[in-house]
């Protein structure tokens, strides 16, 4: 049950953050946010395992993950705040959930921002041979954390421009696509269901390469929490919140299933191309247009940009509103220029960091490190769910105006989400691979839900003494 002290004090929108996105730049954070590198680049492993039938992968898990944000929008709308689902959690747990939640969430993005930074350079470096990658991750760092730290408008910017040309390019993919599909894209054919049926079928890995896909395919999801984090700095927080959850269904059925349905139909899931150069670089190699290839290569770039660039923002948020709950280090919450500074700073350096581990220890602290953040995204999930049944009825009870955007079928799917949060926990311990990273995850989350109960005791008895 949540301490008397967090009732009395319920995080509160953030008033010393700028209000400097503009509904252009969440709309657009809202639509590129979901379309992630996760995507881009690592939905090739997914077909690998699954293949044809990773279209039901995505949809299985874009389901859940449309419930997710449907929750989250729920309490953003009702309670927007740069914290997001950690100031929830608070608000509807307890301050340990909250702490739990919000540093785990920390950690896994300044990890990704370390990850996406060295997938860019990889790119880079191949396509100018010699220069070394840890340079070009270096000058990512530098240029995103600068425009971090100038101002949240400088983030928006970067965000609208990325997340244009990432929806410009997967909708042309998706045209040509579906163009080569029917066959009337000039010199192909149509391939009619050879792919989908042949080379094994549409289960070629039987149920365990599902549950592989499936597995894959709930990660990829992972950054669509950041256009709630953003909202709180936007000039009409609880209309953003609402129009991107009101949109978060076309968006992932477009982008997500839309997409890997064209790739499985055109191309055969066994091509070792698929997950050497990527799924969509394959698919439009395999059709023969010239140059498109290298093209997408540019957009997964991008993509890789994006994700750093949200993440360091997003991590940078997610500390702020953690100090100012309490729950941290007071000097992450210093705000100068309606902007969280040393928060930025420190962010950018952990992921620097996490880099510099890839090279120093690649075979035991950084691996350590993948695993520890490896299902940490269903940890956050199980809190959101448990903070929206909670918070549901007190707010129908005390603010019922508050409700701009409503969970649908309350109670029903959110424990039916729950459910689906529980089964993916029971196939992570099902499969070696992912078994190492939902006990490393899981050891995470109880360390920082200790340490976030301590600190809890530790602020009631100052309040009683």
């Amino acid at each position: 049950m949540p301490s008397p002290t967090a009732q009395e004090t319920p995080p509160q929108a953030d008033a010393s953050l700028s209000h400097g996105l503009k509904q252009r730049h969440l709309s657009m954070i809202a639509l590129g946010g979901v379309i992630g590198a996760g995507l881009f680049v690592g939905s090739g492993a997914g077909i690998a395992a699954a293949g044809p039938s990773i279209v039901v992968a995505y949809v299985l898990s874009g389901l859940l993950v449309m419930l997710v944000m449907r929750m989250l929008g729920e309490m953003s709308a009702a309670y927007p705040s740069s914290g997001s689902f950690s100031a929830h959690a608070e608000r509807a747990i307890g301050p340990w959930a909250g702490f739990t939640a919000g540093w785990s969430f920390w950690v896994l993005l300044c990890t990704a921002v370390g990850l996406e930074g060295i997938g860019a350079a990889k790119i880079v470096s191949g396509w100018l041979p010699g220069t070394p990658e840890w340079a070009w991750v270096a000058l990512f760092m530098v240029v995103f954390c600068g425009a971090n730290l100038a101002a949240v408008k400088n983030f928006g910017e970067f965000e609208f421009w990325f997340a244009a040309l990432k929806v410009l390019a997967i909708s042309l993919f998706l045209v040509l696509g579906v163009l080569a599909i029917l066959g009337v894209l000039p010199g192909t054919d149509a391939p009619g269901t050879a792919n989908l049926t042949g080379e094994g079928g549409f289960l070629p890995g039987g149920g365990e390469g599902l549950v592989i896909g499936l597995l894959a395919s709930v990660f990829a999801y992972g950054g669509l929490e950041t256009v709630t984090i953003a909202a709180a700095e936007s000039e009409d927080p609880v209309r953003g919140v609402a129009s991107a959850v009101r949109t978060a269904m076309w968006r992932i059925a477009l982008f997500y299933i839309g997409s890997m349905a064209v790739v499985v139909t055109l191309v055969p899931w066994d091509s070792k191309e698929i997950v050497e150069s990527g799924p969509y670089v394959a698919t439009l190699d395999h059709l023969g247009i010239p140059g498109a290839g290298q093209l997408m290569n540019v957009v997964v770039l991008v993509a890789l940009l994006s994700a750093m660039n949200a993440n360091i923002y997003g991590a940078s948020r997610i500390a702020y509103s953690l100090v100012e709950r309490g729950q941290g280090p007071k000097a992450l919450g210093r705000v100068s220029g309606g902007v969280p500074r040393i928060a930025v700073l420190a962010s950018s350096v952990f992921g620097f960091v996490c880099v510099l581990l890839s090279y120093w220890r690649p075979n035991d602290v950084f691996p350590w490190l993948l695993n520890m953040i490896g299902a940490v995204i269903l940890v956050v999930w199980i809190f959101i769910a448990v903070s929206q049944l909670r918070l549901r009825r007190r707010v129908e009870r005390e603010a019922p105006e508050k409700l701009v955007v409503r969970m649908w079928a309350f109670p029903v799917l959110t424990w039916v989400a729950l459910a689906g949060m529980a089964a993916i926990f029971v196939l992570m311990a099902r499969e070696p691979d992912t078994r190492v990273q939902l006990y490393s995850t899981g050891g995470m989350t109880l360390f920082l839900a200790v340490v976030g109960y301590l600190w809890q005791r530790r602020r009631e008895q100052r309040v009683e003494a």
